[in-house]
């Protein structure tokens, strides 16, 4: 295997744990908020469910990330390593900043600017491409239209309830947190998994293109151990500053999430985690009061949601430019 294959191998690894921290808040932050679990418990059980994800519901999502979006003959290790090295950039600067952007965007956006700058329009596959941008887009709308309807739908059926219910809503947080945990390592990690594929095919390592389980096995343990380590400032940004959350907002977001996720990781559609549990929350709390919501901090989310593909590009572009300089 050549050094440069390692190399764009370990930065794959590295954005995989950066994935994991960035998008552990969406996983936790409304049970941390609606205090259903103990944040280092909820870190911890998550990281759990985020590992096995991939090897129960499969490797769909990577298939499409390495096989539909450009051809793997047009591929070099310098075009994948501009893409890893924009995406890392973005996950850094957003995770300091405190703004819950998209992973997924972040590399699909460096990965797409750098293939049209080292191969050009012509190696973009632009099925493959329409799929996953209708993915990642309409993602959001769903996961907003369902956190609403299950929020209206919870709080019919518990309408005569007690104040007790609150504690069963802590504790089925539980088994939604888990559930979305197991939707988002089985989603997001796969898109490590599709690059490094895709870089052991580019080497030669591999004929075709199929994950092999080591690399399922690293990418899995690294975005596990990313989410235990925890991204407090996005924690505080979704679990509170959206809205003030209560246990059957916990709920329902996170029940919609998790369907929403694993429904798009069964049929291979990467869709972004931080995009789909923001919108949830954003149905959850239209769903009992439309001021209830900051939309302020919504619009802020939005923004970044608008931004990362067109800035992560261009950022890949200059990386790409960078690496050819120094390693022609």
């Amino acid at each position: 295997m050549e050094t440069i294959t390692i190399v764009v191998i370990g930065l794959a690894l590295l954005f995989d744990f950066l994935n994991g921290i960035h998008d552990s808040s969406n996983v936790v932050a409304t049970m941390i908020s609606s205090r259903a679990l103990a944040p280092r418990l909820a870190l911890g059980l998550t990281a759990l469910a985020n590992f096995f994800g991939p090897f129960v519901f499969g490797v769909a999502v990577a298939t499409t990330i390495g096989e539909e979006i450009v051809a793997a003959s047009a591929i070099n290790e310098n075009v994948l390593l501009a893409a890893l090295a924009s995406a890392i950039f973005w996950n850094l600067l957003t995770w300091y900043l405190g703004f819950p952007s998209s992973s997924s965007h972040a590399l699909m956006g460096g990965f797409i600017g750098a293939v049209i700058v080292g191969a050009g329009w012509s190696a973009i596959q632009l099925t493959g491409l329409e799929k996953i941008l209708i993915a990642l887009f309409t993602s959001p709308i769903i996961g907003f239209i369902v956190g609403y309807l299950i929020l209206r739908a919870t709080i019919l059926l518990s309408w005569n309830a007690t104040p007790r219910i609150n504690q069963l809503f802590r504790q089925s947080q539980v088994l939604t947190a888990l559930a979305l945990a197991l939707s988002h390592g089985t989603n997001d990690a796969q898109k490590t998994m599709g690059i490094i594929t895709l870089a052991l095919v580019t080497d030669g390592f591999l004929a075709v293109f199929k994950v092999p389980t080591w690399v399922i096995l690293a990418c899995a343990s690294m975005i596990a151990l990313g989410t235990a380590f925890g991204g407090w400032k996005l924690i505080r940004t979704l679990g509170g500053r959206i809205f003030k959350i209560r246990p059957v907002d916990g709920f329902a977001s996170q029940l919609a999430s998790a369907a929403v996720i694993l429904g798009a990781s069964l049929v291979g559609g990467p869709v972004s985690t931080t995009q789909v549990v923001s919108s949830a929350i954003m149905g959850v709390g239209t769903g009992e009061r439309a001021n209830k919501v900051r939309w302020g901090v919504a619009q802020e989310i939005v923004t970044a949601w608008l931004l990362t593909i067109p800035a992560t590009a261009l950022v890949a572009a200059g990386f790409y430019w960078l690496i050819g300089y120094f390693l022609p």
